[in-house]
């Protein structure tokens, strides 16, 4: 099995494979200008081998972009999997496209996905214009460069997996986010109806919490449960990733709990409906 490790490491690689292409070099015109063995860029553009801190500048150096290094010393921030707390400030220092393509292999390595959110539309559910509003905002929020395109380009590609006949999708969305925009109306309203058509779809089930249902537990924050290998929760300064068995346990109890008063199907169209209903596109 592929480990998490490994999914952020060869997330790294196809980064700096990228940038060398951009730069229009060869991987022996990079090996010369650094006085590396060929088999060392081979190694760190495949995922076989963790960079260093150095690696990184002399790379990002080497093809002209020193814009770049924030953005892979925030990647290689990402790669210990011992480390539960991972910075924002860190991971995002080059913009948010690197942590989008992380994501993009978590989902290709895992086959169940479940979450929850609290006060947004999940990720792998937004439309470009709905995703490109919450990246430019945070962006500002956060003080960071503005890759949004980059960003949006690769959530949007980690939404194939939607499709695949491998995988399935369980989340469940507080009411609440249906009516909390964090973007024009239009943007909302087109977002809500992507959402309506998704319910009910094969292999990918959609449950609202109602305002006013009866809760075992209240949900306390987002989080998404990947297999039964990872959590990860985010809050406003860091990504908590948990990896231990009775963490595990813990989240996968607490997204029982709350499944249990979500509405699905018919029902979540109705509140998906009235909320899209609500809003005032005059």
């Amino acid at each position: 099995m592929t480990t998490d490790f490994q999914t952020a490491r060869e997330a790294l690689g196809a980064r700096l494979r990228e940038l060398r292409a951009e730069a229009g070099l060869e991987g022996k015109a990079i090996a010369a200008e650094l006085g590396w063995q060929t088999s060392k860029v081979s190694r760190l553009q495949n995922g076989k081998q963790t960079p260093t801190r150095g690696d990184l500048t002399a790379w990002s150096r080497a093809i002209g972009r020193p814009d770049v290094e924030a953005e892979l010393h925030g990647l290689l921030a990402s790669l210990d999997m011992k480390q539960r707390h991972r910075s924002w400030r860190r991971q995002l220092a080059g913009g948010h496209r690197g942590r989008q393509e992380i994501a993009v292999r978590q989902t290709e390595n895992t086959q169940m996905i479940r979450g929850l959110e609290v006060s947004r539309i999940p990720g792998l559910f937004q439309t470009p214009e709905y995703a490109r509003v919450i990246f430019d905002s945070n962006a500002e929020f956060r003080g960071i460069p503005p890759t949004t395109e980059a960003a949006v380009e690769a959530r949007m590609r980690r939404q194939d997996s939607l499709y695949d006949p491998e995988k399935t999708f369980r989340f469940l969305v507080c009411e609440a986010a249906l009516y909390h925009r964090a973007c024009p109306v239009d943007v909302m309203a087109e977002q809500l109806d992507r959402l309506y058509n998704l319910v009910g779809q094969r292999r990918i089930e959609v449950g609202i919490l109602p305002f006013g249902t009866q809760l075992r537990r209240t949900a306390p924050h987002a989080f998404w449960i990947y297999d039964e290998r990872l959590v990860i929760v985010e809050t406003i300064s860091e990504e908590l990733w948990l990896t231990g068995h009775e963490d595990i346990a813990l989240y996968e109890r607490a997204w029982e709990w709350l499944a249990e008063a979500a509405e699905y199907g018919a029902p979540a169209r109705r509140l998906i409906g009235r909320a899209r209903a609500s809003l005032d596109l005059a």
